[in-house]
């Protein structure tokens, strides 16, 4: 099988690393942030606490698909939905790190995870997939930028969809969000002793992209 696991802090180039290697080596591409986001839109839009939550997310079944060129998170219950913008909302964002340090929330998606993985090759992206979901992956990478690099890449993201922020409240959300995950207790923010570390401040998705084909190639050819 080949499994590679992406991990790292917000706005380091995980989710759009791991969607062009999904897409050159023919591996189903999945964003677990996503998953948690789409608890936060859950928890927001059905007004559930964190323990109604919990069973609510086990019933739903989750997988991803693309339409038009654009992969959406599909949930497929008595109704489909097809979810994409509406997880990368201000409030979706604002609370989606402490609904993500839920012990049980976490178990809960994580299964779904591990199942995925474990029937398909993948390549997903994370806080914990090669520590926690897949720590037997084949490939395990782990994506670092500066504070103000993250940000930057994060800000020009919102103005581009139209969002009203500020710089500084993006940076200071970043902030929040990387001192959430690195000291939650249920699988923080970690790299895996394994894990090939990769600093992508000054690099463009380009320049990163190559440097992990370049791994992944010649471990394969050995």
């Amino acid at each position: 099988m080949l499994r590679i696991a992406i991990d790292g802090p917000a706005g380091s180039g995980k989710s759009t690393i791991a969607k062009i290697l999904a897409k050159k080596y023919g591996l189903l591409y999945i964003d677990t942030g996503a998953m948690y986001r789409f608890a936060a839109y859950l928890m927001l839009t059905t007004n559930r606490n964190l323990n109604e939550l919990v069973d609510l997310l086990e019933e739903k079944d989750i997988t991803f698909e693309y339409k038009n060129g654009e992969q959406y998170l599909v949930v497929k219950n008595d109704d489909i939905l097809y979810l994409k913008d509406e997880l990368r909302s201000i409030e979706v964002t604002s609370i989606v790190s402490k609904v993500a340090s839920n012990k049980d929330i976490r178990n809960a998606l994580t299964k779904k995870q591990k199942k995925i993985a474990s029937k398909n090759n993948v390549v997903m992206d994370g806080r914990d997939i090669g520590t926690v979901v897949i720590p037997d992956a084949e490939f395990k990478f782990f994506l670092n930028a500066t504070l103000n690099e993250r940000a930057k890449r994060r800000y020009k993201d919102f103005v581009e969809k139209g969002v009203k922020i500020t710089f500084d409240e993006v940076l200071e959300d970043i902030k929040k969000r990387d001192e959430m995950d690195v000291k939650r207790e249920v699988a923080p923010l970690k790299k895996a002793d394994d894990a090939i570390e990769i600093d992508t401040t000054g690099l463009t998705i380009e320049d990163v992209v190559s440097i992990i084909d370049k791994i992944i190639s010649k471990a394969i050819k050995q």
